[in-house]
């Protein structure tokens, strides 16, 4: 059902796509947005490793989650940083491309548990990160994707 990747031998380990999913602070969500234009923006996320999936906090409304709950078929991904090549003008990177389904997640007890695990990712102030999810976990929600197919590469811009 997913494609291959067409260069097969810039292929990375499932292992390193996961600890770059892992890692990276940061990536892309992209969904089915308004008249089916694809809606892409960059979102922070946990991977939770013991489950697979990935978690995105956002607002109870909007773009975001209006396009989720019309069509829960979603794609998302990360780079790992740039590194230069001495002597070439490109940079190296690992890309990781995850596609799979999105639900909406509720659950107040899950939604603090995963946004503290999100916040580790930024900062160890233990204060700070309680203080911002007492505040903020009433106007939050969560996303959950559930990865069918994941698949990275390297590239080099050169």
């Amino acid at each position: 059902m997913f494609r291959k990747l067409a260069k097969a031998n810039k292929a990375i380990s499932d292992e390193l796509c996961i600890k770059l999913l892992k890692e990276q602070k940061r990536g892309i969500l992209s969904v089915i947005g308004d008249e089916d234009y694809p809606y892409g923006m960059p979102l922070n996320h946990f991977y939770d490793e013991e489950s697979g999936k990935i978690y995105f906090h956002s607002g109870n409304y909007g773009h975001r989650k209006e396009s989720v709950e019309k069509n829960d078929k979603v794609s998302f991904c990360v780079l790992s940083d740039p590194q230069p090549v001495e002597g070439q003008w490109g940079l190296d990177f690992q890309s990781v491309v995850v596609f799979g389904r999105m639900r909406v997640v509720y659950d107040m007890d899950i939604i603090k548990d995963i946004s503290r695990k999100l916040c580790y990712k930024f900062t160890q102030d233990e204060a700070w990160i309680e203080e911002e999810i007492e505040k903020e976990a009433k106007a939050t929600i969560l996303l959950e994707l559930t990865p069918e197919h994941i698949c990275g590469k390297f590239v080099n811009e050169s």
